[in-house]
């Protein structure tokens, strides 16, 4: 049950995370997902077991950490949009990752104090980590779940305790899905979260693809071989295949597109397929 905090540093937030605060070990010297990335992003909570897998990926395939910073930019772009132009006061971002900068909360909070987030990951090294996200303005709310998409009515029942659910939320999958595999039916899981949020909830996804380089016959290779190396295995998807997780949803412009041109400008290159959706109204009977 998520326990009422008063401490962190700038506002108000909610944890159901006890074994957070719990001595842990890291195990520095295997590599760890989260901390790759965060190489990627140029951060800093990151080992040397962990920049080599991200250098080797890098070599593989160069465009990986471009991929990720622009899935970041298109985090925050979707973030600001979501909370300036559609009123959005309610964020649900699964898949957190270690905090980085411009965080879900950081960005919806700027343009809207009152906003509420909760965050949900199932991996320790980020619960580890979960008190520099759980900060947030006086007028708003953080919270932090340790969950796991594949178990959404978990992560449902749990976040009412911060998210009104009769109102609308943004459901961020961020990079997510594509570490859940067809035979784990990721697509039910996405179904279960938008069957409970109300009409006038978003999906806010971001996914690798497989079909962004037509062109390379050995895109196919490279994934597998960096799957060889990495701590958790990745699952690309065509365009069509990542347009099924917006089955209910309504597509808002641009649609569903490589998340640079998702209402970006820039020269990086993405990996990834992005789409911010809004859920309709049910259909009169």
């Amino acid at each position: 049950m998520a326990e009422q905090d008063s401490t962190a540093d700038g506002g108000n937030f909610q944890s159901a995370v006890t074994e957070a605060a719990a001595p842990m070990d890291l195990r520095t010297d295997i590599p760890h997902l989260a901390r790759i990335y965060d190489y990627w992003l140029g951060g800093r909570n990151n080992y040397p077991a962990d920049r080599v897998v991200a250098e080797a990926a890098i070599k593989t395939l160069p465009e990986i950490r471009e991929s990720v910073l622009v899935n970041r930019a298109f985090l925050r772009t979707a973030v600001h949009f979501l909370a300036t132009e559609c009123g959005v006061r309610q964020f649900l971002d699964i898949g957190t990752g270690l905090p980085a900068a411009d965080n879900t909360h950081e960005v919806a909070q700027r343009a809207a104090p009152d906003a509420r987030i909760v965050y949900v990951d199932n991996d320790p090294l980020v619960l580890v980590h979960a008190k520099a996200l759980l900060t947030s303005t006086p007028e708003g709310a953080t919270a932090f779940l340790d969950g796991d998409v594949r178990d959404p009515a978990s992560i449902l029942e749990r976040a009412a305790a911060t998210l009104d659910l009769t109102q609308p939320v943004a459901l961020m999958l961020v990079a997510i899905m594509h570490a859940i595999p067809d035979e784990q039916d990721p697509y039910a899981a996405v179904r279960t979260l938008r069957d409970a949020l109300p009409a006038g909830s978003y999906l806010l996804l971001s996914h690798v693809g497989l079909d962004m380089h037509p062109d390379r016959a050995d895109l196919s290779a490279s994934i597998d071989a960096i799957n060889a190396g990495a701590p958790v295995t990745l699952f690309p998807r065509t365009r069509e295949q990542v347009g099924r997780f917006f089955d209910g949803w309504e597509l808002i412009d641009p649609g569903l597109v490589p998340a640079q041109d998702w209402r970006m400008t820039g020269e990086l290159f993405s990996a990834m397929w992005a789409g911010v959706a809004r859920k309709p109204a049910a259909p009169m009977p």
